[in-house]
């Protein structure tokens, strides 16, 4: 709980800036749906739901089913266009290559292959687009319209997609499995870059010095060495420099795990090495530089 969201879940430790928002949460965890449809009875957790739900069965909102699988669709359009894929006809057919699609869509989204032209423009920005759909996504920018709301924690996304994905937070779902080690990911994106590390592909390459990684943010934290953005991080034990944190940190067990004394003084090493050049120093009865940086 935080002053900002002073509502906790007392299931999962979620907190909330309002009563309503907690309970709408709640409901995630009970499973209740107290929302319902009075002319089919279909049930829903959120108000914003069911509204969408009830669209459907407006007289502004005329339904047409398939027979074949009942699916539903707004338009005789839709639903004639739905029918070819279950005929497998094919009517629309590429001059250029001789493809055939199912519908006039399809078609004209594919003519734009050897065109290399994007036939949908937004009316705001002047991006063209293959599909009509895609601009009426791409708009939402512009319009900051987010119509798909998270029923656990109430984000809202502008796409659909964005939401699934999002979802998977809740969930745990991770429905991207790794065919080499079987790691799984709840991202497309994240299995793609893990797959990198089996195949060795390092992609991203530095322009300077030609060093290659497997993601970008390696590649960005690396460049640092090159520009005047390069942090120095220091190890206290034996002054070892190291361009990122992590690197740090992951030295620093060494220290921790480990330590080598020298039998003659028993001074204390945090690396073999260390007490190998230290004992040269009792041999040539010379000064040890590691004891003299550290007796002070």
């Amino acid at each position: 709980m935080t002053m900002d969201k002073p509502y906790p879940c007392e299931v999962c430790g979620s907190s909330f800036i309002t009563p309503s928002k907690l309970n709408r949460h709640m409901r995630s965890h009970t499973g209740e749906k107290s929302y319902s449809c009075e002319m089919c009875g279909k049930s829903f957790s959120q108000q914003s739901s069911l509204k969408r739900h009830m669209q459907t069965h407006s007289s502004d909102n005329k339904l047409y089913s398939c027979y074949v699988c009942d699916s539903v669709f707004s338009g005789e359009s839709d639903l004639k266009n739905h029918m070819q894929w279950h005929s497998g006809e094919n009517p629309y057919t590429c001059e250029i290559c001789g493809l055939s699609f199912s519908t006039k869509s399809n078609y004209k989204i594919h003519a734009s292959v050897h065109t290399g032209g994007n036939p949908y423009s937004c009316d705001i920005c002047g991006s063209s687009f293959t599909k009509k759909s895609y601009v009426k996504i791409h708009k939402r920018i512009h319009t900051g319209e987010k119509p798909y709301s998270c029923e656990v924690c109430s984000s809202a996304f502008s796409e659909k997609s964005m939401l699934t994905r999002h979802v998977r937070i809740h969930t745990g779902e991770k429905p991207h499995k790794c065919e080499t080690c079987g790691s799984a990911f709840a991202r497309k994106s994240d299995l793609k870059i893990h797959s990198q590390t089996h195949a060795n592909e390092k992609p991203y390459s530095c322009g300077v010095c030609a060093k290659a990684f497997v993601q970008r943010a390696h590649l960005k934290r690396h460049m640092k060495i090159h520009t005047s953005e390069r942090r120095s991080y220091s190890c206290e034990v034996c002054r070892s420099e190291f361009s990122a944190r992590s690197h740090l940190t992951n030295h620093m067990r060494k220290h921790r795990e480990k330590t080598y004394s020298c039998d003659v003084c028993e001074s204390v090493f945090p690396e073999k090495s260390t007490l190998k050049a230290h004992l040269k120093s009792h041999i040539e009865k010379k000064s040890c530089k590691w004891c003299d940086s550290h007796s002070h």
